[in-house]
């Protein structure tokens, strides 16, 4: 799976919090200052060519929508950054947000949790 862009990942978290979007809506969604209503559009048709949205056409207008999920996205993103850079480590991944502090004690006990209950 390709890596997004930071204006792909903008238009693909706003497709996935609002499920099915028309151009306006995604740019309505996003802060200020609004992009131009052509630049999210090129960004759409790309999402579309990277084969990451799709669309129903009404007429001459498109309704976008996601074709994978965030979880898959994550899933896919997620894995190549513990590979390069925690040495395909979860423990070196962790350990770096305790280091910088990204991480709470309620956080850990919950991973924790989690963990003997699988």
């Amino acid at each position: 799976m390709q890596k997004l862009t930071t204006n792909e990942e903008q238009v693909m978290l706003i497709l996935w919090d609002l499920g099915q979007a028309f151009v306006k809506e995604i740019i309505e969604k996003m802060p200020n200052p609004k992009p131009h209503y052509n630049t999210v559009s090129t960004t759409v048709r790309i999402l579309q060519d990277k084969g990451f949205i799709d669309y129903k056409a009404y007429g001459k207008t498109h309704q976008y929508f996601a074709k994978i999920t965030r979880e898959q996205y994550r899933k896919e993103s997620v894995q190549p950054m513990v590979k390069n850079y925690f040495n395909n480590s979860a423990q070196q991944l962790v350990s770096f947000f305790i280091k910088e502090k990204k991480v709470s004690v309620a956080e850990l006990e919950e991973l924790i949790k989690q963990l003997k209950e699988k």
